[in-house]
């Protein structure tokens, strides 16, 4: 066997000016070990500062820290006298990639729709949840990226490969130039998630509402491999989630309300998560701070717009504008609700500008202590290695930074970064500064010399005063060449005056504190000669200036620019409160048996409608003149796209029941604020037409401002999205969309055989489970959760109810018959253009129809719509409502609902109940609303005349008798709009002219969701 020695040959230097000394034992060959840092102001953590500290390391780690006298350092120590100097513990950063290759999609062609995963193995399912993946296999070291966060200060971050919906773990790695078993701290630290599916090659997830319910479906499906015994399957993916369950779940959101959709599903399986941030946080700080949840927050602000051009200005929308102003605030916002953060360099396209941007957050309200926590203590103590990392404290790593001052001051400088015990010079803090004013005496002359530019390559200028024939003083500025090595100076110019017009030659030594400069030159004429230059006392008032910022801190007293719900054009300063309102002299459309009722009080009273009747008074009121308007029960839109996020359409798979608008409310639509204007006051938004099974709707009120739970409808029954006709069998998606099934509307009829079919299987295999004996049920492993499954059976059962996209009478009289014989009810079929072909059926079968008003021929399959198609179904007894299915229509239902009356002669009274009533009738909300009743919700809209009038406008809109639109009201928040738009343009001009960088304004536009749009 061969034997190998190890010779270490340990070879120390000193440069003279180092500032290091070593205190030898006497031992020859003694290897030192230890290193000793004296005479800094060390922050041993985030709170704890020591004045004339002392630190220990050895073999890596702190040995002990403390004030001087008070920690006894070896005779062996290698000692640093870091006098006037600051030591930090390393950043931390939590949300990187670092190390980590980039994940690639299968380049295998694709020319159709992919259902199945292209991975082999004993996977989950879908390729966008590997949760198997292990970031701390496929971690190397990268020299560059760790130079580029070591130079900011960083010793540690939290990497993983950023791709997919369950991304597997992320591994805790030191940015040291060593192999990677060193620089490994631990390879299994966190779970990581997100919503974006990434690279994988499959369709489902198409959307938002999908990766959420694939998010769910996966939880429940390792609730089912934990919980059972005996399984018949091995699935890795699962195995894996639950090895790693009690780890840190870090979640990346795209913003502020995604962050509230993790948290939902967080608690549906009681997990908290840690969320990574956008950096809008405080736009919903209120709702943000309720989760309880730790975030992890970028810096990355947006620059400025050019906005000189005033029409260049009209294109950037003012919730642009003021997400500019208010995202410096962020940190400070969050701090300030008492959150925990902690701050990355995630999402900088350029991370030179991390710490500009850390101090402009500092200016704008974030306190220094709260920052240095958020990237030291907070990142460690949120993945449970705070006992490693993230202070310096005894038998932690040594990863610590060496400043010339405070941390976040603009002058200081990060001299050195040390990762466990290894040093790594970024600045030398041996070099003298020698920046300043200076009187340059040269034999009996005396010139004014300044010295600028960086610390390591400073630059001169030279201020020569010459007579002109006039004897009139000229001063120009000569470039000094200067070259500094340790204490050593040459300096060289040609001042072209009486002493000499050539060149002259200075050699020098300056002094420690760089006061005083001295030694000899040489003209161009050969003589030597002696000089000195001597610092003046500008100097000192620039160092006096320094020392003030230093010492600054953030002011409590900080004003921040008003924050709005929503933070755009039109949204409230505060979320709005139920007043008691009487309107007083109004024409009441009571929906009811009473009628219309005329010159007529309405008491709104705790969000209901208290009284109705004349004279009505109640102490501490609000009186609103109703004299010549009108009063109804607010508009209820059955079938609207409005306020989805990130698509209305999960296109991917024939039935995807388990997917739910619910889940992706977007309080922030600008058309939520334009149909209150239009007197709406609720909406079922519904899931697309894509396919013939589709998502499950939201029933929610306009309560503009307020959050996405705040705006669902609560105690309500659960609504479901059929389709049928050209959408669904695809025939109008072009030659590259015609490979799923089905494809024909006879293949229509056979996706909801099978899936009920499915679906009372399911409920079998579950119904004999029940009843098995519970010995037996202990020995038998259950069924498995299938969510689409669940929300088929809760049709069946009736406690979910069917809208149903559809136009001809032969697909909706099969729909019925699938209904008739599967055992459930077709709830509304909305669309429903060829209604009044089958309205007789359609009542029989027990139906409603929302239809349109007036449209048709815009598609093959609506070719016999008719206006008159409302009217006919509502003489044959079927409850008839018109919709918008438009964000457009939606402004004006009013005068739809006024078709009924123009086609088809239907009364002015029920043609009303088109819009109000009927839809909460369908919705089975007309308990709550669609008529003014006493003991209803207060959602009532006051207008300017007959309602069914085109000269009719919304004057309040008030929901649950809060006014949520008010035409007075509207009129300042227009005013408003522009006066803040110019004002932070005026300050967006002043960033430019001072230089500051600028992005071109660019046009956007809001997409709106229709029934067949396909993607988010």
């Amino acid at each position: 066997m061969k034997k190998f020695f190890l010779t270490v040959f340990v070879v120390c230097s000193f440069l003279a000016n180092a500032q290091e000394t070593f205190i030898t034992n006497g031992s020859k060959n003694n290897i030192h070990n230890y290193y000793a840092f004296k005479n800094a102001t060390i922050f041993k953590d985030y709170q704890t500062k020591i004045n004339k500290g002392v630190l220990l390391i050895k073999d890596g780690k702190v040995v002990e820290i403390g004030e001087e006298g008070k920690v006894k350092i070896p005779k062996n120590a290698i000692v640093y006298d870091l006098d006037g100097k600051f030591i930090y513990p390393s950043l931390i950063d939590l949300y990187s990639d670092y190390g980590i290759p980039v994940a690639e999609k299968s380049k295998k062609p694709n020319f159709g729709p992919q259902f199945e995963s292209n991975r082999k193995g004993a996977y989950n399912w879908n390729e966008a949840i590997h949760p198997e993946v292990e970031s701390g296999m496929l971690f190397t070291v990268n020299n560059k990226k760790a130079e580029e966060l070591r130079n900011l200060g960083f010793g540690v971050v939290l990497t993983h490969q950023q791709d997919g919906i369950m991304r597997g773990t992320s591994a805790l790695v030191t940015l040291a130039d060593d192999i990677a078993n060193q620089v490994m701290l631990k390879d299994k630290v966190a779970m990581q998630l997100s919503f974006n599916k990434g690279t994988s090659t499959q369709d489902y997830p198409g959307s938002l509402m999908g990766s959420i319910a694939l998010i769910r479906q996966t939880y429940y499906d390792v609730d089912w491999y934990f919980n059972n015994k005996n399984l018949p399957e091995y699935n890795i993916s699962l195995a894996k989630i639950v090895d790693n369950w009690e780890l840190p779940s870090i979640f990346d959101t795209q913003d502020k309300l995604d962050i509230l959709r993790a948290d939902l599903i967080g608690d549906e399986f009681e997990m908290q998560y840690i969320f990574k941030g956008n950096g809008d946080e405080y736009q919903r700080i209120n709702e943000i701070k309720a989760t309880k949840g730790r975030l992890i927050l970028p810096i990355n602000f947006p620059e400025a717009y050019d906005v000189t051009d005033p029409y260049n200005a009209m294109v950037v929308p003012f919730k642009d504008i003021k997400e500019w102003e208010l995202a410096p605030y962020n940190l400070g916002v969050v701090e300030k609700n008492k959150i925990d953060f902690a701050i990355t360099t995630a999402d900088l396209k350029d991370k030179k500008v991390f710490w500009n941007n850390l101090r402009k957050a500092i200016e704008n309200g974030l306190s220094e202590e709260s920052a240095l926590k958020a990237l030291t203590y907070s990142p460690a103590e949120f993945i449970k290695m705070n006992d490693q990392v993230g202070s310096l404290n005894k038998d932690m790593w040594a990863n610590f930074i060496i400043t010339s001052e405070n941390l976040f001051s603009e002058k200081n400088i990060i001299y050195e970064n040390w990762i466990k015990g290894k040093k790594y010079l970024l600045k030398d803090y041996s070099l003298v500064d020698v920046r300043g004013d200076y009187h340059l005496k040269i034999n009996e002359k005396v010139y004014d010399l300044n010295i600028k530019g960086e610390k390591e390559k400073p630059a001169g200028t030279i201020e020569i005063v010459t007579l002109s024939d006039t004897a009139k003083a000229d001063t120009s500025s000569v470039k000094v060449n200067l070259s500094l090595q340790a204490n050593n100076i040459t300096i060289s110019f040609n001042p072209n005056d009486d002493l000499d017009s050539a060149t002259i030659r200075l050699s020098g030594y300056v002094n420690h504190n760089a006061v005083v400069w001295e030694g000899k030159g040489q003209l161009s004429n050969g003589d030597w000669i002696s000089w000195s230059a001597i610092k003046g006392e500008h100097h000192k008032e620039e160092k006096n200036e320094k020392e003030e910022k230093i010492d600054s801190t953030a002011s409590d007293s900080l004003i921040i620019p008003n924050i709005y719900y929503p933070n755009m054009a039109y949204g409230l300063d505060s979320i709005p409160k139920a007043e008691t309102l009487i309107i007083k002299n109004v024409t009441v459309w009571t929906n009811e048996d009473e009628g219309i009722l005329k010159n007529t009080d309405v008491l709104l009273k705790d969000g209901k409608i208290s009284q109705i009747g004349k004279n009505l008074a109640i102490e501490g009121a609000i009186i609103v003149d109703g004299s010549g308007k009108h009063l109804t029960a607010g508009i209820i839109d059955e079938h609207s796209h409005i306020a989805i996020s990130r698509g209305v359409n999960e296109c991917t798979q024939a039935v995807t029941a388990e997917v739910s608008i619910a889940d992706v409310v977007d309080c922030d639509d600008i058309n939520i604020y334009r149909q209150l204007a239009g007197g709406v006051v609720a909406s079922q938004l519904l899931h697309g037409s894509c396919n013939p099974i589709g998502g499950q709707s939201a029933l929610i009120k306009l309560k503009w401002g307020s959050s996405p739970e705040e705006m669902k409808i609560k105690e309500t029954d659960g609504y479901i999205k059929f389709a049928l006709g050209e959408n669904v069998k695809q025939s109008n998606w072009g030659m590259f969309n015609r490979s799923r099934f089905p494809q024909t509307r006879m293949g229509v009829e056979q996706v909801y055989y099978d899936a009920f079919t499915r679906a009372k299987e399911y409920q079998s295999i579950w119904d004999k489970y029940a009843a098995l004996p519970l010995k037996t049920k202990a020995n038998t492993y259950a069924p498995r959760i299938d969510l689409e499954m669940e929300t088929l059976n809760e049709i069946l059962n009736k406690e979910r109810f069917i809208s149903c996209h559809s136009y001809q009478q032969s697909e909706i009289n099969m729909l019925m018959h699938v209904g008739d014989s599967m055992g459930f009810t077709v709830n509304t079929f909305t669309h429903i253009l060829e209604g009044y072909k089958v309205a007789d059926k359609m009542k029989e079968h027990g139906a409603g129809g929302s239809t349109f008003s007036d449209w048709w021929a815009y598609k093959f399959e609506v070719n016999d719509a008719i206006p008159y198609n409302g009217a006919i179904m509502h003489e044959q007894g079927v409850l008839t409502a018109f919709n918008s299915d438009d964000a457009e229509m939606g402004r004006r239902l009013n005068q739809e609902a006024a078709k009924a009356v123009k086609y088809g002669g239907v009364s002015e009274e029920e043609a009303w109940k088109f819009v109000t009533l009927n839809p909460a009738k369908l919705l089975h909300l007309d308990d709550k609303m669609g008529s003014i009743k006493v003991g209803k919700d207060a959602d009532v809209v006051l207008w300017s005349d007959n309602p069914l009038s085109v000269y009719a406008t919304v004057e309040k809109t008030i929901i649950e008798g809060v006014v949520y639109f008010d035409r007075q009201m509207d009129e300042a928040l227009q005013k408003r709009n522009r006066e803040e738009k110019a004002a932070i343009i005026e300050k967006m001009i002043g960033v430019k002219a001072k230089g500051g960088k600028t992005q071109k304004p660019k046009a956007k536009y809001n997409r709106t969701y229709h029934c067949d749009t396909v993607g988010e």
